[in-house]
């Protein structure tokens, strides 16, 4: 076994594979750039080596400098995690080549498996069914169109290198195609420095489904079962869940058969993903197959028990799987959402800055892989992704339950997020219904919000919170002035009942009324149990509060625990919601909902009626940058008239490239930036004529 591994990646899925590697007795080195020493993995490792600038390519993406991290700190083997040198051939092959062991499939297998073309072609030879297309790169303009028109629209273009979605174009017209293919070979060269694009048929509301597989030195090759990933966001999973609710017994075994079957044809070793597209009519598709460890790998490993990163090392040192195919067993349903940096209300424009406050959540069967904490800086240099959230649950209603629970406790603050957004996702009735598919956010949310309509329940209980801190708060200051004047009155005197009236944002009134139907502490039954007694210590409040006429009996924590997380106890049922004060205004964020409440009395005279509004305001005669990034290309000249829509740069964030299109109809007036500018969120890049 190893003594030593040189991790070669960063964020959460370092701190993953140190806590493995610390459990085995195996001692880690991790490698750092300018911007991360501060880092959760480099504080877990037992040693630490600085590679370089903040820029992936001078210190991540640098071959030369991880290997000669490895020697210098006289590793065993490197584990590449995934992402940055995970699937690339060469660098595997230099860490061969110095005498280190490389955590992952052999090279030729990466570079067989890595070109999208050579891959299909090998899954082909295996006999696994793959969509058809055009398996070969599109030539000129010309040949590119009429194989195009042979193979019908809408159809796929994608790139014959890279992955993630990137140089990926769905084509619904002949109109649009060379534009098309025009942008997917200027992205994948960027990319990749590989312009070769080919075609397939587009599969209208395909599921994405993938099998894990692992695999031995010594010819034995396994599956673990599938992950269904089709919620996604620009070609990019959000959600993951194992099992799939598509997916039965048969069809499992079927698509496990033909994944192994792929695996052997290449001569595959260590852990691997098959991935499928699955049409309405179960039939299913080679989509590709990636060569390292998945994001999603938690959730595999909450239904099965297994360890895939000790199942990694093990199967690099030598060691044989130790189980076969008939001892994989799978038990209850998991479920996953990534946490990461990024508006969904603006298109999941990557974002970033500083984490000011973070708490992690917490409860039984929850999972959470995080590589941040309060103090960690979020930049541009890096992937969106901040942790996981896994859930596990007998079945998917009870894994999807606790996993909201879980995001409804999730707080982060500093910079925004997609954790509500994550949360509404799996509030969403169609999600709750297992009718999914990689459409699914197109067709059910706008600009990050749901299409449906909140539960009344939720929104019940969300005014509830907001009531509860309003009320703990204005008994707060009578009891403070009770000793200054008489008027106050005894606690006696006090009223058991309060009405009020409760605003939102979206001009939603709720009518509220709180009976206080005694403390507990007062109640009588305090005894000789502690732990009880400190229970009933911290949860002395019970009450009946009724919204617009509905009851419900609350049991709340005393005053000291209204913090920016509170928890309620509602019918007999935990309920955990994130708070932010504002001014006279609560910000309450409650299962993917959203909201910001005003409450007053109508015993009190309240000078203010004013409720807190976030507007957008659209300046036309500018364009501004609507994240943090690099400009990487100006498509216009000064003078130039462009039209609304149509892209005026180019700007990558987070390993992302995204366009940035014209807000008007109009004359280009001043250009302020140029490639290679870095430029921040709301930066003026250029003007128009007025």
């Amino acid at each position: 076994m190893f003594e030593k591994i040189l991790v070669a990646n960063r964020g959460e899925i370092a701190v993953r594979v140190i806590r493995t590697c610390k459990r085995m007795g195996i001692r880690t080195v991790a490698v750092y750039s300018e911007v991360d020493f501060r880092s959760a993995y480099v504080q877990a490792a037992d040693a630490v080596c600085f590679i370089g600038a903040a820029r992936a390519e001078e210190s991540f993406l640098d071959k030369k400098k991880i290997v000669s991290a490895a020697l210098t700190n006289q590793c065993d083997a490197i584990h590449p995690g995934y992402g940055f040198l995970s699937e690339n051939a060469e660098f595997a092959q230099m860490v061969l080549d110095a005498g280190i062991a490389f955590i992952g499939p052999p090279v030729q297998a990466i570079a067989t498996l890595g070109d999208k073309i050579a891959s299909k072609a090998l899954a082909i030879r295996a006999g696994v069914p793959t969509v058809p297309g055009h398996n070969e790169p599109l030539g000129d303009a010309k040949e590119a169109l009429a194989i195009a028109e042979r193979i019908g629209f809408p159809l796929l273009l994608k790139p014959a290198a890279g992955g993630g979605g990137r140089g990926m174009r769905i084509v619904e017209r002949k109109e649009d195609f060379l534009s098309a293919l025009a942008a997917c070979r200027e992205e994948t060269r960027k990319g990749f420095g590989d312009e070769r694009i080919f075609a397939e048929r587009y599969i209208v509301r395909p599921r994405h489904i993938e099998i894990q597989l692992m695999a031995d030195r010594h010819g034995n090759v396994i599956h673990l079962g599938e992950r269904e990933c089709s919620i996604q966001r620009r070609y990019q999973k959000v959600i993951e869940e194992t099992p799939s609710p598509a997916v039965d017994e048969s069809l499992r075994a079927e698509m496990g058969a033909v994944a192994c079957a792929l695996a052997r044809e290449v001569g595959y070793t260590n852990a691997g993903t098959v991935e499928f597209i699955l049409d309405p009519e179960k039939n299913f598709y080679f989509l590709e197959m990636n060569t390292r460890l998945q994001v999603e790998h938690p959730i595999t490993e909450q239904v099965t028990s297994l360890d895939l990163v000790e199942l990694q090392i093990r199967v690099a040192a030598g060691e044989p799987l130790p189980l076969k195919q008939e001892d994989v067993t799978r038990k209850g349903w998991a479920v996953e959402a990534r946490i990461c940096a990024e508006d969904p209300s603006r298109g999941f424009l990557p974002t970033t800055g500083m984490i000011t406050r973070y708490a992690l959540p917490r409860g039984k069967n929850v999972r959470v892989d995080s590589g941040i904490d309060a103090g960690s800086l979020i930049t541009i240099y890096y992937d969106s992704l901040l942790a996981k959230v896994a859930a596990w649950g007998a079945d998917r209603e009870a894994a999807r339950k606790t996993l909201v629970r879980a995001l409804n406790g999730y707080h982060i603050e500093g910079l925004t997020t997609n954790v509500d957004f994550v949360n509404a996702v799996l509030n969403q009735p169609a999600f709750i219904a297992g009718d999914l598919s990689t459409n699914f956010i197109e067709e059910h949310f706008h600009e990050g919000e749901s299409n449906a309509k909140p539960a009344v329940e939720n929104l019940h209980y969300m005014a509830m919170a907001a009531v509860l801190v309003y009320h703990m708060r204005q008994n707060l200051v009578r009891e403070s002035l009770k000793p200054m004047s008489p008027l106050i009155g005894a606690a006696a005197d006090r009223p058991t009942q309060h009405d009020y009236t409760v605003r939102t944002t979206d001009d939603i009134v709720f009518d509220v009324q709180l009976r206080d139907d005694g403390d507990e502490e007062q109640s009588g039954q305090q005894g000789n149990d502690p732990e009880k007694d400190a229970e009933r210590e911290r949860w002395p409040h019970h009450l009946t509060i009724r919204v617009d006429g509905r009851p419900y009996t609350v049991i709340a924590p005393r005053f000291e625990y209204y913090r920016r997380r509170l928890k309620l106890k509602i019918n007999g049922v935990s309920h955990m919601f994130r708070l932010q004060y504002m001014e006279d205004h609560i910000r309450v964020c409650f299962c993917g909902i959203v909201r910001i409440y005003e409450i007053y009395s109508p015993r009190e005279w309240r000078t203010t009626r004013y409720m807190l509004r976030e507007r957008r305001v659209v300046q036309e005669n500018v364009l501004k940058c609507p994240m943090p990034g690099l400009v990487t290309a100006v498509w216009v000249q000064e003078g130039a008239e462009v039209r609304r829509g149509q892209e005026l740069l180019r700007m990558e964030s987070m390993k992302m490239e995204s366009g940035i299109a014209s807000p008007r109809d109009g004359q280009v007036d001043k250009i302020l930036v140029k490639p290679g500018h870095a430029v921040e969120t709301d930066e003026v890049l250029l003007t128009f004529h007025t």
